[in-house]
């Protein structure tokens, strides 16, 4: 008989962060622009990201 305690680990409303793996080519290009524009990776994908999502609505 299993000791597994279902939804041991669950918490209602919580938030789940999706790491997101980019391929290389497009990471290293990203990179260019993100120290061209003096901010950080996360920051220029983000903003990239944001504009293509209202774009899309």
């Amino acid at each position: 008989m299993s000791k597994a305690q279902r939804g041991k680990f669950y918490h209602k409303g919580a938030m789940l962060r999706l790491p997101i793996y980019l391929d290389t080519q497009l990471q290293n290009r990203l990179q260019r622009m993100a120290q061209r524009n003096h901010e950080q990776l996360r920051e220029l994908v983000r903003r990239l990201l944001k504009k293509e999502v209202r774009m899309a609505q």
